[in-house]
């Protein structure tokens, strides 16, 4: 089987390519580093199997970052086939530096011009027939996101495959130093590119002028944000109802009569543990999904480095930069690829710094209890407004957490962020990243889900006898121990254990939740409603923000960080700071409002 390597500067549509070429979901985005671990998929070329491999960008094959060095180590120790080079079409003088780096490595290789759209309308002509010439690399343009030029792509590269090794191999110019890359690259740029004098920053310029304004910049970053809520819940919000209803529909019309017959404690397994536990974490995916559909409009119209632009200058008090701001708003799809998304930076201080406050993000499994939460507690006008305050929290979390540790996470590397231009996605890319997030979700999640309501379950009816949820089940002897601890935060016992099971995985939750009230996913929310009030549901929703990640969060960051005394205190931690938080708020607003 034939071995491909992808490579390229990052924000190039490496993974953009990747996609179309194998019909794989790799995380595309419009802002450097999206790429953070080696992605692959096997494709079918003619009549035989071949690996496609998405490489991690770089800007230098000599770079000293993780991910160069991950993308280095790759091509120097792989038996790679071919080498595929996508570059930026609008930015010939910086791709080609590393084109002819890459050169002296002596593999085959074609170089793809991503992006050409952008380059025809900035008024950059390429003479492509002259630069395969000059470089003796096959080269083409294209636009891997409106899928022109795929198919002259994928024909360059059937070519090169079909060629031996040994012919593609001839002699090419070496640059030992820095001078002779210069010479090499003028000359390539002055015979085979042609950029006008002047160019037109159009678009991207106009919206610059308003969106990273030093005053009205960040205003409008959160105000876009809030707005980003509203739409999710006024549009998830009647599809989650109607899943639900559809639930019930099926539990009533099928599964109920199916089971009549079997012993009253298998039904109650069946239907108040699986079912409905597993019912009301399925039946909050359409607002999981809008979520994503909305983010990927921020994040891949390269909005989201523009915030990390507005926050550098803040973010550098604490220690950090406007990356780790973009590895906190990664994390809220998931906390474990933003954490492996902080390879791209060198210093190990900054590094740890980060993996410290990107689990505070409001990931989608605790998006999912807070919707579920909001919804049910507090008005259709109250309620995104609500979520948008746990999402203020929880940048508060991590604001806080880097003063308190900046000084013992010293960082000393420079910022150096590109801001590509606004490339606002299509429907095909909004699509395959809400798709690809729920997936995502679904896939991680279920077994941690099946297997906590199942446990849930167990603790609250075991002994059979004993009545469900009380203080003679298991759970209830659990609750007893905690209880001191989880009272004055104004949670309950059954809440307590909860909280528990919390810890394995917050997909575990809401499932818990339906379990403990033994409740259809569409009577849950009028039963915690009448159960529990304003203030206990919102302490409720700032200890999950803010307490200690889920295993697989805690297994990363052991693994990134290849350190159990830093991953035994970003355990510790949150744990302390969510009971603080916690406490504080429930006894300041029970004084202040009452119980």
């Amino acid at each position: 089987m034939k071995r491909i390597a992808l490579i390229g500067m990052p924000n190039t549509g490496k993974s953009t390519f990747f996609n179309r070429l194998t019909g794989a979901s790799a995380k595309i985005g419009n802002w450097p580093g999206i790429t953070v671990e080696l992605l692959s998929a096997k494709i079918m070329e003619g009549s035989e199997m071949v690996e496609i491999v998405d490489l991690p960008g770089i800007y230098n094959l000599h770079g000293f970052s993780e991910d160069e060095k991950v993308a280095r180590h790759f091509i120097e120790n792989a038996d790679l086939d071919l080498l595929v080079v996508i570059g930026n079409a609008s930015q010939m003088d910086r791709q080609l530096g590393l084109v002819l780096q890459l050169q002296e490595l002596n593999l085959p290789m074609v170089l793809l011009l991503n992006m050409h759209d952008e380059a025809q309308q900035h008024g950059i002509k390429i003479d492509t027939d002259r630069l395969t010439s000059e470089l003796g690399t096959p080269v083409t343009l294209m636009s891997a996101k409106y899928s022109q030029g795929i198919k002259q792509a994928r024909e360059l590269i059937r070519e090169s495959l079909s060629k031996e090794k040994d012919s593609t191999a001839k002699e090419k110019d070496t640059f030992t130093d820095d001078v002779k890359l210069e010479t090499k690259l003028d000359h390539l740029m002055s015979k085979c590119v042609n950029v006008p004098i002047e160019l037109s920053g159009g678009l991207t310029d106009k919206l610059d002028k308003v969106l990273l304004h030093p005053w009205f910049g960040l205003p409008l970053f959160f105000l876009a944000i809030l707005l980003m809520f509203e739409v999710v819940y006024t549009i998830g919000t009647p599809l989650q109802d109607g899943i639900a209803w559809l639930l019930n529909v099926i539990l009533e019309s099928q599964i109920a009569h199916v089971i009549d017959s079997f012993n009253p404690v298998v039904q109650s397994f069946l239907i108040e543990g699986i079912y409905n536990g597993v019912g009301t974490v399925l039946s909050f995916l359409p607002i999981i999904v809008m979520f994503f559909l909305c983010m990927a409009v921020v994040e891949d119209s390269g909005y989201l480095a523009r915030a990390a632009f507005l926050m550098d200058a803040f973010m550098s008090k604490l220690g950090l930069d406007g990356r780790s701001f973009v590895m906190q708003l990664m994390g809220f799809g998931c906390n474990v690829p933003a954490l492996m998304g902080t390879r791209v930076m060198r210093s190990r201080g900054l590094r740890l710094l980060t993996m410290m406050i990107i689990p505070f993000s409001l990931c989608s499994a605790r998006l999912q209890v807070f919707v579920f939460l909001t919804t049910a507690i507090f008005s259709p006008q109250a309620a995104p407004l609500v979520l948008f305050t746990l999402y203020i929290a929880s940048f508060g979390a991590a604001f806080l957490t880097a003063a308190i540790y900046r000084n013992r996470l010293p960082n000393s590397e420079p910022l150096l962020l590109e801001l590509p231009p606004y490339r606002f996605p299509t429907w095909q890319q909004m699509l395959l990243h809400g798709w690809r997030e729920t997936w995502y979700f679904i896939r991680e999640a279920s077994g941690y889900i099946l297997l906590g309501v199942v446990l849930v379950w167990f603790l609250t009816h075991y002994p059979f006898d004993a009545v469900p949820a009380s203080s003679e089940t298991l759970a209830g002897k659990i609750a007893d121990v905690f209880a001191p601890v989880f009272e004055p935060l104004g949670m309950d016992k059954l809440m307590t254990v909860v909280l528990i099971f919390g810890f394995v995985a917050k997909e575990i939750v809401l499932g818990a939740m339906a379990v403990i009230y033994a409740v259809d996913p569409d009577n849950l929310a009028g039963v915690v409603a009448n159960t529990t009030t304003w203030i206990q549901a919102y302490s409720f929703m700032l200890f999950v923000l803010i307490y200690t990640p889920c295993l697989s969060t805690v297994a990363v960051l052991k693994q990134e960080s290849k350190s159990w005394s830093f991953t035994a205190i970003a355990v510790a931690w949150p744990l302390f700071l969510a009971w603080l938080t916690s406490f504080v708020f429930y006894q300041a607003a029970t004084y202040l409002f009452g119980s």
